[in-house]
């Protein structure tokens, strides 16, 4: 789970707010804290498994208070990342004007803002979407907080892609609130979530390479160098290529979700490939980046367009 947030700071605003006593907290803040980019995207990806599963006979009741469980799960989950990554925030441009490390925020009550978001959201799935959706909501909010945040994103550069577990877990949350099951399809959209992100979230690494070391964030671009983040993205990027064929051969999706998402997968793979010819390496990532949010966006939207009637 991480997302796009661009920021720009003098280091004459940081001074003068290391100086002056901050602000108080207002709600843009407790907002912010739960990271609404990636809420979003998330949430179009747990719509597309809640449809994918249904076959268009959608039970909008059970829809949206699937929904809405995933995004408190999320949001709790975020709200954590925040609260025990505050002290490395500080080190970074991109995140040292966020509530937390300003001191708008207190900690003690991001804590337990986390948490009742996290109670909130595990009840309306358990309750409302089924006891798998619930068990996977757990599962997300774990492997987010404890495995990625307190430890492999501090000591290891696996972090990413032990991460992106957390990530792919709201498509498969909305599946398994229709299906009642784990079937091929539910790990289809796992595997289409799961292996997006880490090419993603590198691009993203590669742009802010220093700001990570700053940080001492072992992310692989500052560990392994950008030469080797380039050949590590092109495995993940290569393993999309199948998805839509699976979906289309066992009908789960149409033709149009297969030429489309298909044609999106090698572009992105040759755009993957161009980048060791790359005369810029940021503006090559940024590129890859920004692609990156588009083939997500479109396959998503044309694949519940395109699923297959129940």
């Amino acid at each position: 789970m991480d997302n796009h947030i661009t920021f720009q700071a003098s280091s004459d605003s940081a001074a003068m707010s290391a100086k002056s006593p901050p602000e108080g907290a207002s709600w843009r803040d407790f907002i912010a804290v739960t990271k609404p980019g990636i809420i979003r995207s998330n949430l179009i990806a747990a719509f597309a498994g809640y449809w994918l599963a249904s076959g268009w006979d959608v039970h909008y009741g059970r829809l949206v208070l699937t929904l809405l469980g995933t995004m408190l799960v999320m949001a709790s989950a975020c709200v954590f990342n925040n609260y025990f990554d505050r002290d490395l925030d500080m080190k970074m441009e991109r995140t040292r004007e966020r509530g937390l490390p300003t001191g708008r925020l207190k900690p003690n009550t991001v804590l337990l803002y986390a948490i009742g978001l996290g109670i909130a959201g595990l009840f309306v799935l358990f309750a409302f979407s089924g006891m798998l959706a619930g068990l996977f909501g757990i599962v997300g909010m774990f492997v987010y907080v404890v495995v990625y945040t307190l430890w492999l994103k501090r000591t290891s550069t696996w972090s990413t892609s032990v991460g992106a577990i957390s990530g792919a877990m709201p498509p498969v949350i909305g599946y398994v609130a229709v299906s009642g099951t784990v079937d091929l399809g539910a790990w289809l959209i796992f595997a289409m979530l799961f292996l997006w992100q880490p090419p993603h979230f590198w691009a993203l690494g590669i742009r802010r390479k220093e700001e990570y070391r700053a940080a001492g964030f072992p992310l692989l671009p500052v560990v392994k160098g950008t030469r080797r983040t380039k050949f590590q993205m092109i495995p993940y990027v290569a393993l999309l290529l199948p998805i839509p064929v699976l979906m289309y051969a066992y009908d789960y999706a149409g033709i149009f979700f297969l030429i489309i998402s298909s044609a999106l997968s090698l572009a992105w793979l040759v755009l993957t490939l161009m980048g060791f010819k790359a005369k810029d390496d940021e503006v090559w990532a940024k590129k890859n980046f920004l692609f990156s949010i588009n083939y997500l966006t479109v396959s998503l939207i044309v694949l519940v367009l395109n699923t297959i009637h129940g």
